[in-house]
């Protein structure tokens, strides 16, 4: 069916069938009245908006009398919103753009659903990197999101933002611990368990005996970003070019876990920061 739809008696049952699978204003209107003309380009540029969930269903009352009689229609314009058959909201005569989309908002995709969907395709190609952003957006839009919360914790997890999957799943309470949060804190624990590495833990023991070493520090560094210790191996590069900015390859390390970082990571803008502090 299309999203703009003029209605007669033949074709009315057919509308309200489609309020089954969608939400559907009823716009009764007569072309000798001001606040009709003024109404039907919004109502028809936010269904054009909305194609997927809105469909805008036009009675002429001039030539559609006994219909208009059948909804009651007492004024005009009048557009009542069906959904399942049943009147749901309406409201009669003119109101603003935003008006109208706020009585619709229950009915129509919120943008950080959108976002939500745009993250979970990344994320079944395994593209956490894009998918990161679309979640931080989408958290920031509606922060009382659990399901949101997760999947930026799933995420964050496989982009080795340990500290950062942690502190989102401290903030769900217990009666929201599903499935998903107890896969993500198994994930949580494995990463950890694969993050302490034999190799790690001899450079950190070697280091602690030389806490000046800037060789230690550096191989290190690279342990840690092998296993997504992002943050960890920053700071220590940075407590290398603090000192020396040309030592070894120090700043290219530093700024390749920049780069490999993903875009909106609060740990990637902070280090950022620093280095362009002792940069300028």
């Amino acid at each position: 069916m299309a999203s703009i739809i003029d209605v007669s008696m033949n074709n009315a049952r057919e509308v309200l069938e489609a309020s089954q699978h969608k939400l559907v204003l009823f716009q009764f209107w007569s072309a000798r009245s001001e606040g009709c003309t003024q109404l039907s380009p919004i109502l028809e540029k936010i269904v054009q908006q909305y194609p997927q969930q809105l469909v805008l269903a036009k009675v002429d009352c001039d030539s559609q009398q006994d219909l208009a009689m059948q909804f009651g229609i007492q004024s005009l314009p009048t557009v009542m919103m069906i959904k399942d058959g049943k009147p749901v909201d309406g409201f009669a005569g003119v109101e603003t753009e935003e008006a109208i989309l706020t009585k619709l908002s229950a009915y129509l995709p919120k943008p950080e659903d959108s976002l939500l969907e745009q993250a979970q395709a990344f994320l079944a190609e395994q593209n956490y990197q894009e998918a990161y952003p679309c979640l931080k957006q989408a958290l920031l839009l509606a922060p009382e999101r659990v399901d949101i919360k997760l999947w930026l914790a799933d995420t964050a997890v496989s982009l080795g933002q340990l500290p950062q999957a942690e502190a989102l799943l401290a903030e769900i309470k217990l009666a929201d611990q599903d499935a998903l949060f107890k896969s993500v804190q198994a994930k949580i624990e494995l990463a950890k368990e694969a993050a302490d590495s034999p190799e790690i833990q001899a450079l950190e023991a070697a280091l602690a005996a030389e806490p000046d070493n800037f060789s230690l520090k550096e191989q290190l560094a690279v342990q840690y970003q092998a296993v997504q210790r992002s943050e960890d191996a920053l700071a220590l590069l940075l407590s290398i070019l603090q000192q020396d900015l040309n030592y070894g390859s120090s700043k290219k390390l530093y700024l390749d876990i920049l780069a490999a970082l993903p875009k909106g990571d609060s740990v990637a803008t902070s280090y950022r920061r620093k280095l362009y502090s002792l940069l300028y």
